[in-house]
């Protein structure tokens, strides 16, 4: 009688080769604007990365940018003033006249990943891309700066079975 555990085991091996996927770097668009509260920055480089070349059009990726730098453009000059307010009366409310900047910068961030799974959903999803506002050490110190990630997503097998 013919030992069939030695062919399923051949074709789990067969099926693992053509399942791998190789791993692209994301693409990190850094904050250069000004002013930085709480690791946001007041905007982002909007020069094409050349890694995109053919993959998305340079004018899609510069009015995703700019809306983006628009949204926080209108809510770091609020922080600012919040700030700066809250840093004159630090003293006097023991550090609770700074919740304000807390909130208006957790606001800003809600609402740039908003606006990137808005952009996601109706345009970089169809290119295989994903854009997403995460959190990064900088290099060199402790501080932690937010930035731009655009995930490269692997593309599904079509001729793998179920």
């Amino acid at each position: 009688m013919p030992n069939f555990d030695a062919i399923e085991a051949y074709d789990e091996l067969e099926m693992g080769h053509t399942a791998e996927v190789l791993a692209v770097d994301p693409i990190l668009i850094k904050g250069n604007g000004n002013v930085t509260i709480f690791g946001l920055s007041s905007r982002f480089d909007s020069t094409f990365p050349t890694r995109l070349v053919g993959k998305v059009a340079p004018e899609e990726f510069s009015s995703t940018v700019c809306r983006i730098n628009r949204v926080l453009q209108k809510s770091v000059a609020v922080n600012v003033r919040w700030l700066l307010f809250g840093c004159i009366c630090c003293c006097c409310t023991l550090s609770c006249s700074l919740w304000p900047v807390v909130c208006l910068n957790r606001k800003a961030i809600r609402s740039v990943q908003k606006i990137l799974e808005w952009e996601n959903n109706h345009l970089y999803y169809k290119l295989g891309m994903q854009w997403k506002l995460q959190r990064i050490k900088s290099n060199g110190n402790n501080m932690t700066e937010y930035v731009l990630v655009i995930d490269f997503l692997p593309k599904q097998q079509l001729f793998r079975p179920d």
